[in-house]
């Protein structure tokens, strides 16, 4: 996104660090829940539930999100970026695990309309090895990025072409996590 934020920010940080900045007492509580939704302990890897924000972020068109998680993932994912483009690109063909794939296919169900998730949906994730406890996290993972998606664009942020900026952040949240960009 170009252009000039809805509001005055006060500061040009980019997307939601800008708007971090702007309205603190919710930063703690949205970073805490990034925290623990894609860092804090699953039987998904952080690079996995990272995976999901980044399908639910480009598939919403949210360009600070979608760049940003995209390079969280990569990050953490054994086969970089390369990986993260074919999964978000098309996930039946992606180099991902069958449970990974049933994963995203619910993440795409919640993020058109969470009532979009069928049992046919939730028993193919369960065939393919998907928990309950990965089943919950994956919905609340999209569901949340559609909240945090809609937040940066519908105010407008701006969102940094350089992919440099993005790999710059991912070495912070790998390293320190999402607590890390509090103000």
């Amino acid at each position: 996104m170009s252009g000039m934020p809805h509001i005055s920010l006060g500061n040009d940080a980019p997307g939601i660090v800008g708007l971090f900045l702007y309205r603190q007492e919710t930063a703690r509580p949205l970073s805490e829940l990034a925290e623990f939704m894609l860092r804090g302990p699953n039987t998904l890897t952080a690079g996995e539930r990272e995976l999901i924000a980044a399908y639910v972020s480009r598939r919403n068109e949210c360009d600070f999100c979608g760049a940003s998680h995209s390079a969280f993932a990569a990050a953490q994912l054994d086969s970089g970026m390369p990986l993260v483009d074919l999964a978000c690109d098309d996930p039946g063909t992606a180099p991902i695990s069958p449970k990974m794939r049933a994963l995203l296919a619910i993440a795409e169900l919640v993020r058109r309309d969470g009532r979009s998730v069928t049992e046919e949906a939730v028993k193919a994730a369960r065939e393919a090895g998907a928990t309950d406890l990965e089943l919950h996290d994956t919905v609340l993972i999209a569901a949340a990025f559609c909240m945090f998606n809609r937040y940066v664009d519908g105010l407008a942020t701006f969102a940094p072409a350089d992919a440099e900026h993005y790999a710059q952040s991912a070495e912070l949240i790998v390293k320190h996590g999402y607590l890390a960009i509090l103000p």
